[in-house]
């Protein structure tokens, strides 16, 4: 097996910023269902955990709201039952029934379904009576709303389909299951940051007898007629193969990797109509002094909840305001920093390349807008501390992950597109072509994209068909 690479280190999204001495993990901060990747360890014969140290998070995420009011979000039951009742007393019962609802979901949306094939209409149409059952045609925040009333609990409990590139007001409620993935594995740390389990799976790949080629950038897939046959590089160099994978963008693989002539499900004008995911504005930063009272996970909500959103999917505008996600890995791992140092990203859901923002001019007063914001609230004297700094924008998603529209998490996980709506892991196109990661299915996040790999198992012919 050979993978093939079109950046100089392997991890695309998962990619590891080294700088003065800070490491940063350029995506994945956070790991949920860490069975998926024992097992992949177990299949190549070591043990993941004398390998990979991965840290409990306790609280999983400080959560701040712009009154100044905050809410630690802990998958300690009884912990989780005092914020709610600090917060919002009358919400105590609510939030039970909702992790009861999650719990279900959950146990059809994630254990059934995550790692099935969805290859046929029929598929879909075995668990459509599930999922109406399960209310999967509201979202997730209407969801939410119907168990808890205050606004902030409705926050804190609908946000997480931002962390796979949906709006919580039309994603569909199948997604509520991610509460209660969160509170049945933990939300974990990995010692070394995201980049140790890139650097693990290097290791698990090539010990298998496998090569990894990097500054390989793939401009097509080759065909003989319907059929992959290999791919071809930049540099004109053609490498055949049995089977194709891709895990570049799913909308990006048809449309610039597979001729239109060779597509008859997913067409340029189909790939048009498609909803993609928001967009990141990425912050790293490092300083030279430690912020020990800030967590490891800190999300500081903005002014305004659903306006916002409206502004990000659906007016695409970048707006004044913004609420991040703020990770501090130096408050679990010193390794991650230089002594005495603090290591940092802050994180701005954006609108994605359709809105037209010149990224190039408005990069860095966002920054500096982001700053002074986080100053004010959180970090004091930030300006003065701060030692080193980089930023990602859409456009070095566009450019460096060929992210279709320069969107995170490619196609946006509302229903329609969803399962088997969404580009199927078996080609529908093309023979011998298949496809993993955020923009086949189940979907984008960590567990998502591993449980695309699972199915692989499940419809990729054995090396012995083909001898």
């Amino acid at each position: 097996m050979t993978v093939v690479e079109r950046l100089d280190a392997p991890g695309g999204r998962a990619y590891v910023h080294q700088q003065d001495g800070f490491t940063f993990d350029a995506g994945p901060t956070i790991v949920t269902a860490p069975f998926l990747l024992r097992e992949l360890w177990e299949l190549a014969g070591r043990d993941f955990d004398q390998e990979i140290d991965l840290r409990l998070m306790d609280p999983f995420y400080r959560v701040m709201f712009h009154d100044g009011c905050q809410f630690d979000y802990s998958g300690d039951p009884a912990k989780l039952r005092q914020e709610v009742a600090r917060l919002s007393p009358q919400d105590v019962a609510g939030l039970e029934h909702y992790s009861e609802v999650s719990r279900q979901i959950f146990e059809v949306g994630f254990e059934q379904l995550s790692n099935q094939p969805f290859g046929h209409w029929s598929d879909m149409a075995k668990v459509l009576p599930d999922l109406i059952r399960l209310q999967s045609y509201r979202s997730v925040h209407g969801l939410v709303s119907r168990y808890v009333r205050d606004p902030r609990l409705q926050m804190v409990l609908s946000f997480h389909p931002l962390l796979i590139g949906g709006n919580p007001f039309s994603v569909t409620s199948v997604y509520c299951l991610i509460e209660y993935l969160e509170q049945h594995w933990g939300v974990h740390y990995v010692m070394g940051g995201t980049g140790r389990l890139v650097s693990g799976l290097v290791d698990l790949i090539e010990s298998q007898g496998n090569e990894i080629r990097y500054n390989a950038d793939v401009t097509a897939i080759t065909l003989d007629g319907r059929r992959a046959t290999g791919i071809e590089l930049a540099d004109g160099e053609r490498i055949s193969a049995d089977i194709v994978v891709s895990n570049a963008d799913a909308a990006w693989t048809y449309r610039n990797m597979v001729p239109e002539s060779a597509r008859r499900r997913w067409t340029d004008n189909k790939l048009d109509r498609m909803r993609y995911s928001m967009g990141l504005f990425v912050w790293y930063f490092g300083t030279k002094h430690k912020y020990k009272d800030v967590k490891h996970h800190t999300i500081l909500m903005g002014p305004r909840y659903k306006e916002l959103i409206e502004d990000i999917f659906k007016r695409k505008i970048l707006a004044d305001d913004f609420s991040l996600y703020l990770h501090r890995p130096t408050a679990t791992d010193d390794s991650v920093a230089p002594k005495g140092c603090d290591t940092f990203y802050a994180l701005s859901p954006v609108p994605h390349l359709d809105s037209g923002v010149d990224w190039q001019e408005q990069a860095e007063p966002y920054r500096q807008a982001i700053a002074e914001y986080l100053q004010d609230h959180l970090l004091p004297d930030l300006e003065s501390h701060c030692v080193t700094s980089r930023v990602t924008t859409p456009l070095d998603f566009l450019n460096r992950l060929k992210a279709t529209h320069g969107s995170a998490f490619s196609m946006e996980p509302v229903l329609h597109q969803s399962a088997w709506f969404r580009p199927h892991n078996r080609s529908e196109d093309v023979q011998n072509l298949y496809l993993v990661g955020a923009g086949t299915h189940p979907g984008a996040g960590l567990p998502g994209v591993l449980s695309s790999a699972r199915i692989l198992d499940k419809v990729v012919p054995d090396a012995g068909s083909f001898a």
